[in-house]
Protein backbone atom coordinates (compact mmCIF):
# COMPACT_ATOMS: atom_id res chain seq x y z
CA UNK A 1 0.00 0.00 0.00
CA UNK A 2 1.36 3.26 -0.94
CA UNK A 3 1.34 6.65 0.76
CA UNK A 4 2.13 8.89 -2.10
CA UNK A 5 -0.40 9.55 -4.87
CA UNK A 6 2.45 11.83 -6.83
CA UNK A 7 3.62 9.32 -9.60
CA UNK A 8 -0.26 7.87 -10.45
CA UNK A 9 -0.98 8.10 -13.89
CA UNK A 10 -4.19 10.69 -14.83
CA UNK A 11 -7.13 9.17 -13.72
CA UNK A 12 -10.13 9.75 -16.01
CA UNK A 13 -13.28 7.44 -14.16
CA UNK A 14 -13.90 6.88 -10.45
CA UNK A 15 -16.30 3.91 -10.06
CA UNK A 16 -17.59 4.14 -5.79
CA UNK A 17 -19.01 1.15 -3.99
CA UNK A 18 -22.26 3.19 -2.12
CA UNK A 19 -22.56 1.48 1.34
CA UNK A 20 -20.18 2.33 3.67
CA UNK A 21 -18.50 4.43 1.25
CA UNK A 22 -20.78 7.31 0.39
CA UNK A 23 -22.60 6.66 2.47
CA UNK A 24 -22.52 6.67 6.09
CA UNK A 25 -23.72 4.62 8.68
CA UNK A 26 -27.20 5.72 8.82
CA UNK A 27 -27.64 5.00 4.87
CA UNK A 28 -27.45 8.74 4.21
CA UNK A 29 -25.00 10.23 2.05
CA UNK A 30 -22.25 11.34 3.45
CA UNK A 31 -22.10 15.60 3.47
CA UNK A 32 -18.95 16.25 1.63
CA UNK A 33 -19.50 13.77 -1.53
CA UNK A 34 -21.71 15.68 -3.65
CA UNK A 35 -19.14 18.83 -4.03
CA UNK A 36 -16.74 15.94 -4.70
CA UNK A 37 -18.00 14.22 -7.23
CA UNK A 38 -18.74 17.96 -8.85
CA UNK A 39 -14.64 18.61 -8.56
CA UNK A 40 -14.33 15.52 -10.42
CA UNK A 41 -16.44 16.34 -13.12
CA UNK A 42 -14.90 20.18 -12.96
CA UNK A 43 -11.54 18.40 -13.72
CA UNK A 44 -12.55 16.26 -16.13
CA UNK A 45 -12.64 13.05 -14.51
CA UNK A 46 -16.01 10.94 -14.85
CA UNK A 47 -17.90 9.20 -11.84
CA UNK A 48 -20.56 6.50 -11.71
CA UNK A 49 -21.11 3.65 -8.86
CA UNK A 50 -21.22 0.08 -8.65
CA UNK A 51 -23.42 -1.35 -6.03
CA UNK A 52 -24.86 -4.52 -4.82
CA UNK A 53 -28.58 -2.55 -4.34
CA UNK A 54 -31.23 -2.71 -6.85
CA UNK A 55 -31.91 0.35 -9.18
CA UNK A 56 -34.45 1.58 -6.77
CA UNK A 57 -32.32 2.18 -4.14
CA UNK A 58 -30.07 4.26 -5.79
CA UNK A 59 -32.49 6.50 -8.02
CA UNK A 60 -31.79 9.26 -5.44
CA UNK A 61 -28.58 9.17 -5.18
CA UNK A 62 -28.01 9.21 -8.62
CA UNK A 63 -29.96 12.03 -9.13
CA UNK A 64 -28.28 14.09 -6.14
CA UNK A 65 -24.95 13.23 -7.70
CA UNK A 66 -25.91 13.91 -10.43
CA UNK A 67 -24.35 11.14 -11.99
CA UNK A 68 -23.95 11.01 -16.44
CA UNK A 69 -22.25 7.38 -16.52
CA UNK A 70 -23.38 4.03 -17.02
CA UNK A 71 -24.45 2.22 -13.46
CA UNK A 72 -23.96 -1.34 -11.63
CA UNK A 73 -26.63 -2.44 -9.74
CA UNK A 74 -26.80 -5.96 -8.28
CA UNK A 75 -22.76 -6.42 -8.21
CA UNK A 76 -23.06 -6.00 -11.91
CA UNK A 77 -25.74 -8.59 -12.70
CA UNK A 78 -27.57 -5.33 -14.25
CA UNK A 79 -26.24 -2.35 -15.58
CA UNK A 80 -28.28 0.59 -16.46
CA UNK A 81 -28.44 4.06 -17.67
CA UNK A 82 -29.21 7.25 -15.08
CA UNK A 83 -32.37 6.82 -16.23
CA UNK A 84 -32.51 3.17 -15.73
CA UNK A 85 -32.93 1.87 -19.40
CA UNK A 86 -31.03 -1.57 -18.97
CA UNK A 87 -27.88 -2.01 -20.88
CA UNK A 88 -27.42 -5.29 -20.15
CA UNK A 89 -28.70 -8.70 -17.53
CA UNK A 90 -26.90 -11.73 -16.43
CA UNK A 91 -29.49 -13.82 -14.60
CA UNK A 92 -28.09 -16.66 -12.22
CA UNK A 93 -28.87 -20.32 -14.09
CA UNK A 94 -31.69 -21.98 -12.01
CA UNK A 95 -29.25 -25.08 -10.85
CA UNK A 96 -27.05 -22.36 -9.20
CA UNK A 97 -29.56 -20.29 -8.08
CA UNK A 98 -31.25 -23.60 -6.10
CA UNK A 99 -27.54 -24.72 -4.76
CA UNK A 100 -27.23 -21.26 -3.58
CA UNK A 101 -30.47 -20.86 -1.99
CA UNK A 102 -30.59 -24.24 -0.38
CA UNK A 103 -27.49 -23.27 1.07
CA UNK A 104 -28.52 -19.93 2.43
CA UNK A 105 -30.66 -21.49 3.91
CA UNK A 106 -29.60 -24.74 5.68
CA UNK A 107 -26.78 -21.89 7.73
CA UNK A 108 -29.75 -20.69 8.98
CA UNK A 109 -29.83 -17.39 7.17
CA UNK A 110 -32.74 -15.71 6.01
CA UNK A 111 -33.32 -15.81 2.18
CA UNK A 112 -33.60 -12.62 -0.15
CA UNK A 113 -34.44 -13.42 -4.26
CA UNK A 114 -33.86 -9.83 -6.09
CA UNK A 115 -35.50 -10.60 -9.92
CA UNK A 116 -35.23 -8.56 -12.68
CA UNK A 117 -38.61 -7.01 -11.71
CA UNK A 118 -39.33 -7.81 -7.78
CA UNK A 119 -37.81 -8.56 -4.10
CA UNK A 120 -38.89 -11.55 -2.30
CA UNK A 121 -38.19 -12.32 1.34
CA UNK A 122 -38.54 -15.16 3.22
CA UNK A 123 -39.20 -13.63 6.70
CA UNK A 124 -41.05 -10.50 6.14
CA UNK A 125 -40.33 -9.48 9.89
CA UNK A 126 -36.47 -10.54 9.77
CA UNK A 127 -33.63 -8.17 9.78
CA UNK A 128 -32.90 -5.18 7.27
CA UNK A 129 -35.99 -5.87 5.86
CA UNK A 130 -38.10 -2.55 7.43
CA UNK A 131 -34.97 -0.42 6.44
CA UNK A 132 -34.75 -1.88 2.92
CA UNK A 133 -38.66 -1.34 2.63
CA UNK A 134 -38.13 2.31 3.65
CA UNK A 135 -35.72 2.57 0.72
CA UNK A 136 -37.48 1.11 -1.86
CA UNK A 137 -40.78 2.73 -1.42
CA UNK A 138 -42.41 -1.01 -1.20
CA UNK A 139 -42.92 -4.00 0.58
CA UNK A 140 -40.95 -7.14 0.06
CA UNK A 141 -42.78 -9.56 -1.85
CA UNK A 142 -43.10 -12.71 0.84
CA UNK A 143 -41.77 -15.56 -0.46
CA UNK A 144 -43.96 -18.81 -1.15
CA UNK A 145 -41.53 -20.98 -2.56
CA UNK A 146 -38.05 -22.27 -2.82
CA UNK A 147 -38.11 -23.30 -5.63
CA UNK A 148 -35.52 -21.44 -7.75
CA UNK A 149 -36.81 -22.22 -11.07
CA UNK A 150 -39.95 -19.94 -11.00
CA UNK A 151 -37.63 -16.46 -10.86
CA UNK A 152 -35.87 -14.65 -13.07
CA UNK A 153 -32.74 -14.68 -10.42
CA UNK A 154 -30.15 -11.59 -10.92
CA UNK A 155 -28.99 -12.36 -7.01
CA UNK A 156 -29.39 -13.97 -3.72
CA UNK A 157 -29.06 -12.57 -0.14
CA UNK A 158 -28.24 -14.76 2.85
CA UNK A 159 -29.35 -12.03 5.88
CA UNK A 160 -27.83 -12.49 9.04
CA UNK A 161 -26.88 -10.24 12.07
CA UNK A 162 -24.45 -13.02 12.75
CA UNK A 163 -21.60 -11.20 11.55
CA UNK A 164 -19.30 -14.42 12.13
CA UNK A 165 -21.25 -16.89 10.45
CA UNK A 166 -22.25 -14.62 7.47
CA UNK A 167 -18.04 -14.24 7.11
CA UNK A 168 -17.81 -18.03 7.47
CA UNK A 169 -20.74 -19.13 4.77
CA UNK A 170 -18.41 -16.80 2.41
CA UNK A 171 -15.20 -18.33 2.98
CA UNK A 172 -17.31 -21.76 2.40
CA UNK A 173 -18.92 -20.39 -0.95
CA UNK A 174 -15.19 -19.38 -1.80
CA UNK A 175 -14.07 -23.01 -1.30
CA UNK A 176 -16.16 -25.33 -2.03
CA UNK A 177 -19.17 -23.07 -4.56
CA UNK A 178 -19.26 -23.69 -7.91
CA UNK A 179 -17.14 -21.73 -10.26
CA UNK A 180 -20.21 -19.94 -11.71
CA UNK A 181 -21.06 -18.18 -9.18
CA UNK A 182 -19.46 -15.18 -6.97
CA UNK A 183 -20.60 -14.90 -3.48
CA UNK A 184 -19.12 -12.12 -1.46
CA UNK A 185 -20.34 -9.50 1.73
CA UNK A 186 -21.13 -6.41 0.91
CA UNK A 187 -21.90 -6.22 4.44
CA UNK A 188 -21.35 -7.75 7.73
CA UNK A 189 -24.93 -9.11 7.67
CA UNK A 190 -25.35 -9.52 3.59
CA UNK A 191 -23.74 -12.35 1.83
CA UNK A 192 -24.81 -11.50 -1.89
CA UNK A 193 -24.61 -14.50 -4.65
CA UNK A 194 -24.67 -13.84 -8.52
CA UNK A 195 -23.50 -15.22 -11.84
CA UNK A 196 -19.71 -15.43 -11.49
CA UNK A 197 -19.65 -12.73 -14.38
CA UNK A 198 -21.30 -10.69 -11.88
CA UNK A 199 -18.92 -9.51 -9.95
CA UNK A 200 -17.61 -5.80 -9.30
CA UNK A 201 -14.50 -6.48 -11.05
CA UNK A 202 -16.33 -7.35 -14.23
CA UNK A 203 -18.00 -3.54 -13.26
CA UNK A 204 -14.85 -2.49 -14.14
CA UNK A 205 -13.85 -4.09 -17.36
CA UNK A 206 -17.61 -4.23 -18.72
CA UNK A 207 -17.82 -0.06 -18.07
CA UNK A 208 -14.12 0.46 -19.17
CA UNK A 209 -15.47 -0.99 -22.74
CA UNK A 210 -18.58 0.96 -22.30
CA UNK A 211 -16.97 4.34 -22.27
CA UNK A 212 -13.33 3.65 -23.76
CA UNK A 213 -11.18 4.13 -21.19
CA UNK A 214 -8.41 1.60 -20.38
CA UNK A 215 -8.73 0.45 -16.67
CA UNK A 216 -5.18 1.42 -15.57
CA UNK A 217 -7.33 5.28 -15.84
CA UNK A 218 -9.81 3.93 -13.68
CA UNK A 219 -10.03 4.67 -9.82
CA UNK A 220 -11.52 2.26 -7.48
CA UNK A 221 -13.26 3.00 -3.62
CA UNK A 222 -15.19 0.76 -1.65
CA UNK A 223 -15.19 -0.89 2.12
CA UNK A 224 -16.19 -4.82 1.43
CA UNK A 225 -15.06 -7.98 0.28
CA UNK A 226 -16.93 -7.58 -3.05
CA UNK A 227 -14.92 -3.73 -3.86
CA UNK A 228 -11.41 -5.84 -3.99
CA UNK A 229 -12.54 -6.90 -7.10
CA UNK A 230 -13.10 -3.89 -8.19
CA UNK A 231 -9.00 -2.97 -6.93
CA UNK A 232 -7.55 -5.70 -8.80
CA UNK A 233 -8.53 -4.68 -11.94
CA UNK A 234 -8.17 -0.92 -11.31
CA UNK A 235 -5.42 1.29 -11.63
CA UNK A 236 -6.24 2.96 -9.00
CA UNK A 237 -7.65 1.27 -5.53
CA UNK A 238 -8.88 3.06 -2.42
CA UNK A 239 -9.84 1.36 0.89
CA UNK A 240 -12.33 3.30 3.02
CA UNK A 241 -11.42 3.88 6.76
CA UNK A 242 -13.77 1.73 8.06
CA UNK A 243 -12.66 -1.64 5.17
CA UNK A 244 -12.11 -4.53 7.12
CA UNK A 245 -8.22 -4.79 7.52
CA UNK A 246 -7.94 -7.28 4.94
CA UNK A 247 -9.92 -5.29 2.49
CA UNK A 248 -7.39 -2.45 3.53
CA UNK A 249 -4.42 -4.31 2.80
CA UNK A 250 -5.57 -5.10 -0.65
CA UNK A 251 -5.94 -1.60 -1.56
CA UNK A 252 -3.07 1.04 -3.10
CA UNK A 253 -4.51 3.49 -0.61
CA UNK A 254 -6.71 4.03 2.46
CA UNK A 255 -8.97 7.03 2.80
CA UNK A 256 -11.15 8.29 6.39
CA UNK A 257 -13.87 6.56 7.47
CA UNK A 258 -17.24 7.01 5.89
CA UNK A 259 -18.72 8.82 9.29
CA UNK A 260 -15.69 11.67 8.64
CA UNK A 261 -16.37 12.27 4.95
CA UNK A 262 -13.65 9.82 3.73
CA UNK A 263 -15.09 9.41 0.09
CA UNK A 264 -14.20 13.24 -0.20
CA UNK A 265 -10.87 13.30 1.44
CA UNK A 266 -9.74 9.86 -1.11
CA UNK A 267 -10.93 12.19 -4.19
CA UNK A 268 -8.96 15.55 -3.00
CA UNK A 269 -6.49 14.02 -1.70
CA UNK A 270 -5.64 10.80 -4.23
CA UNK A 271 -6.99 12.15 -7.29
CA UNK A 272 -8.00 15.64 -7.65
CA UNK A 273 -4.59 16.56 -5.65
CA UNK A 274 -2.67 14.42 -8.24
CA UNK A 275 -4.59 16.02 -11.63
CA UNK A 276 -4.15 19.61 -10.07
CA UNK A 277 0.07 18.45 -9.51
CA UNK A 278 -0.02 17.81 -12.94
CA UNK A 279 -1.92 21.26 -14.20
CA UNK A 280 0.63 22.60 -12.36
CA UNK A 281 3.70 21.01 -13.58
CA UNK A 282 1.89 21.76 -17.44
Amino acid sequence: MSNSPAMEKRVALVISDVDGTLLDNNKELTSGAPAAVQRLYQAGIRFTIASARPPRMVRELVGKLHVREPLACFNGALFINPGETVLQELQMSPADAQAVADFIVQHGFDLWVWTDADWFVSNPNGPHVARHESQMGRKATPLTTRDMSKFRVLKLVGVSDNHDAVAKAEAELAKNGSPTISGTRSSPYYLDVTDARANKGQVVLRISQMLQIPTEQIATIGDMTTDTFMFRKSGVSIAMGNAFDDVKAQAKYVTKSNEENGFAYAMDHFILGVAQQRLAAD
